[in-house]
């Protein structure tokens, strides 16, 4: 049986699994969580505002389970939300001072979906103002550190989700993904994120309803683990129009399968044209030459999609001009990163979004091109390293100077646009001991293979724990400062 001290370390199937059959209680598994929270939460800042509830309600599921109730598929297991997304009752601010004390009425479906499949809200994770950055900080709850390196960046949007994660506060963590929001700290952290397909997990409160860019996604330590959560919360609803069928799919299944033998990939170093520090590539390809010595036919390839960069700068100014427009009157009070989009977004003009959704036609037929004659297309997720947490965004990449200051989020935010599902999934460590992520694109409705795939390279190349979990007295200097 494991110990309070081990027990967040479990995958999230494996403490279902447990909680189900009553050889663990679901409330000894939010204490040992509260514990690791207590823990490591003050020096890495992921678990902005905990649910004063967690506990009755694991209290409210063992009487269930004890009276033999329907058994969820997440019963029992500790989940945290971004705090962009609402939960009932529990402060949401979405990163900004404008929010701070508010509290919502009602749970996002997400949400919703997640109580239903017996999962315990343990809190609300870190992130920036309205999930505007690829470094997790804001004005309310300040920066949220990386495990593997306190000195680094945990990236972002997703940030406080995926540090969490990686030191045991939570088992599975949910977030949002416009540029790269749930890929991008699953690199950083080294846990896997998934960017579902456009519909497949309707997004609801939303201010922008026939949202094509942004998501709604799980992100774990395992592959199993994000597909057990993806089951749990994919669906359409009445309340989204946009919809993917989920009926007959069974997407836990296909991780715990793997993939088989003789599958065909493409790898592309990089795909924006912007570089890659080398570290990274060096992790990336010897992922792929495992896949290959594993069965996989793996071909090198060269994919220019550096013209998607310019499309999606216009499309995202659309985007934060609707989802922001109720607030407009605000604009003013937000931070740089939102308020910069925004005005960006109503100074874009009708022929540049014109011209967007033609390199973002173009980019989808490339893609399909790519998969008439492979399976998935491979490329490293990140162009640089975990970069210091002080700084909002990195200034070089591969040793260059960057154009814009997102051009380190492009191998990220230039595959938001074909609406593919794409995963992070951690491939190997640096010479710095830090974690390396591989992208994994699957084709249409591909998020089984994707998965199954996913499984594969952590199998392949594991990562071990993050450094704050090992006792060291290296360690222990670092979370006590």
């Amino acid at each position: 049986m494991p110990t309070p001290h081990d027990m967040p370390d479990l995958p999230a199937s494996e403490l279902r699994r447990l909680v189900a059959t009553r050889e663990l209680s679901p409330v000894e598994v939010v204490q040992a969580c509260l514990e690791r929270v207590e823990r490591y939460n003050p020096a890495i800042n992921a678990v902005v505002t905990l649910n004063p509830r967690a506990l009755d309600d694991a209290r409210v599921l063992e009487r269930g389970i004890a009276r033999g109730d329907e058994i969820g598929a997440l019963c029992g297991v500790p989940v945290g939300i971004k705090d962009v997304t609402e939960v009932a009752g529990l402060r949401t601010t979405y990163g900004s001072p404008l929010y701070t004390d508010f509290v919502p009425a009602e749970d996002a479906l997400v949400v919703r979906r997640l109580r239903e499949a017996g999962a315990i809200i343990l809190g609300k994770t870190n992130t920036p103002e309205f999930a505007a950055g690829g470094n997790t900080f804001n004005e309310v709850f300040g920066r949220t550190r990386n495990p593997w390196d306190l000195s680094r960046s945990a990236g972002g949007s997703t940030g406080g989700g995926a540090a969490a994660l990686a030191t045991g506060m939570i088992a599975l963590a949910q977030g949002t993904d416009l540029g790269g929001s749930l890929r991008i700290p699953a690199s950083f952290c080294g846990v896997v994120g998934l960017r579902p397909s456009v519909g497949l997990v309707p997004t609801h409160p939303s201010d922008y309803v026939w949202d094509t860019l942004q998501v709604t996604g799980p992100v774990a330590r395992t592959a199993e683990d994000v597909a057990l959560m993806l089951q749990a919360i994919a669906g359409p609803s009445a309340w989204a129009p946009l919809a993917q069928p989920t009926a007959g799919r069974d997407f836990a299944a296909a991780a715990r399968a793997q993939t088989r033998a003789g599958l065909r990939l493409a790898y592309c170093p990089d795909v924006v044209g912007i570089g890659i520090d080398t570290d990274i590539e060096h992790g990336c390809r010897q992922a792929v030459l495992a896949l290959e010595s594993a069965g996989a036919h793996v071909e090198v390839i060269s994919l220019d999609l550096a013209f998607g960069r310019k499309a999606f700068l216009a499309l995202r100014g659309l985007w934060f001009v609707t989802q922001m427009y109720p607030r407009l009157d605000k604009l003013d009070r937000f931070g740089p990163n939102v308020a910069g989009n925004t005005r960006a977004g109503l100074a874009t003009g009708v022929s540049d979004l014109g011209s967007a959704e033609q390199a973002r036609g173009a980019i989808w037929h490339r893609l399909r091109d790519v998969f008439a004659r492979f399976d998935h297309l491979l490329t490293p997720t990140m162009a640089v390293p975990p970069f210091p947490v002080e700084e909002n965004y990195p200034r070089t990449v591969g040793g260059k100077q960057m154009e814009t200051y997102v051009d380190w989020l492009a191998p990220t935010f230039v595959l938001s646009l074909t609406g593919l599902p794409v995963a992070s999934v951690p491939c190997g460590l640096d010479s710095h001991g830090l974690p390396v992520g591989l992208q994994i694109v699957g084709r249409p409705m591909g998020e089984e293979s994707v998965l199954g795939l996913a499984a594969a390279v952590q199998g392949l190349r594991p990562i071990g724990k993050a450094p704050v979990l090992r006792s060291t007295p290296e360690s222990r200097r670092a979370l006590t400062g």
